[in-house]
């Protein structure tokens, strides 16, 4: 018998620093999901916010970490969307707290090409020493470790 929730889960980022936060968005998707799609930021899109580690780069530590698993993939994104307003076998979304306004604009966009939406399975974040959540932005101003812990 399957004990997963749904067949194809589609899951996206920039995924730069790869930290903790990053570590349980992917691993909820794959505790629900039978097939993952990771989209992983372009340079291009993903340069948007400063100065980020390579889209080769960011995508090799993503399957690095996911090493022992080989029911995914990894893409690169041009934009917020990705595959999920183009492929129909899409069953949810896995989203931080931060991204679940794209999640709903990707459902509008399905359900106006008449797709099924998406149910989407929101992350909290997971907060750093000081309460607050940990971030890519955070850890590259050196304010904390990729674990949330204050660099001394």
């Amino acid at each position: 018998m399957n004990s997963k929730k749904y067949r194809k889960v589609a899951v996206g980022g920039t995924f730069d620093k790869f930290h903790d936060g990053h570590k349980k968005l992917l691993s909820t998707a794959f505790e629900i999901g039978n097939e993952i799609e990771i989209g992983v930021t372009s340079d291009a899109f993903g340069g948007l916010k400063g100065d980020i580690d390579s889209c080769k780069e960011r995508m090799s530590n993503l399957k690095s970490f996911f090493g022992d698993k080989s029911n995914f993939i990894v893409i690169p994104l041009e934009d917020p969307y990705g595959t999920t307003i183009y492929d129909a076998d899409f069953d949810a979304i896995v989203v931080s707290e931060e991204t679940e306004p794209t999640a709903v604009e990707i459902n509008e966009i399905r359900i106006s090409k008449g797709m099924k939406p998406l149910d989407i399975v929101v992350v909290s974040f997971v907060l750093a020493y000081d309460g607050n959540p940990i971030s890519s932005t955070r850890i590259r101003r050196g304010e904390i470790s990729k674990n949330g812990n204050f660099i001394r």
